[in-house]
């Protein structure tokens, strides 16, 4: 199955699937490369992807009107991204979703994923679970923004996710903190920037 072990293992710790099942769920899916600073989704267009990322990463974002980029989600290896909004509803998206690295996606598209959903009812768990685990995310990620100082917020991210400080750039991670390039900097290393 070479291409898709690592979706599969990733899949295999929520649901068991036999040899039919993965063959159904391989058979709907489509390996993607994509080069840095290319965009998967875009603004006002449908987001017709759920991207899973094998390697590389990738981030969402919302640019307001004055320019400002505020990043939404960050994925590297192992983990999904889309505009989910966008995605389940089929409506235009909202978000720009971008390589920050070359990376390699699997990607299944709304139609396939419904088809999956009827034809291997398994897979309803497994979004289930991912779903659930992606909201409890962004719930402690909202309390996290509303009662932690930046300071507080950027150490708890180094702790909790010291993969996405070696692969991500620090203009993403400070823009996912809700800080200033410049302070993460400093945060980072308090020799040269804090006095």
């Amino acid at each position: 199955m070479g291409d898709f072990d690592q979706i599969l293992a990733s899949v295999g710790k929520y649901i068991d699937l036999t040899d039919d099942e993965k063959k159904i769920f391989i058979s709907k899916l489509r390996v993607r490369k994509i080069k840095k600073k290319q965009f998967i989704v875009q603004p006002d267009f449908i987001c017709k992807y759920r991207s899973y990322v094998v390697n590389g990463a990738l981030r969402s974002y919302i640019m307001c009107n004055d320019g400002q980029e505020h990043t939404i989600a960050l994925a590297i290896d192992d983990w999904w991204i889309s505009d989910f909004n966008s995605f389940i509803y089929q409506t235009p998206a909202t978000l720009f979703v971008e390589a920050l690295s070359n990376s390699t996606v699997i990607q299944i598209t709304y139609d396939d994923e419904q088809k999956l959903l009827e034809e291997v009812p398994k897979f309803e768990r497994f979004f289930r679970i991912i779903t659930q685990r992606g909201f409890a995310y962004l719930q402690r990620r909202i309390l996290s923004n509303l009662s932690k100082s930046a300071e507080e917020r950027y150490i708890h991210f180094s702790k909790q996710y010291p993969e996405i400080l070696q692969k991500v750039p620090q203009y993403a991670i400070a823009s996912f903190l809700g800080i200033t390039p410049v302070y993460l900097s400093q945060l980072r290393n308090p020799k040269t920037g804090k006095s």
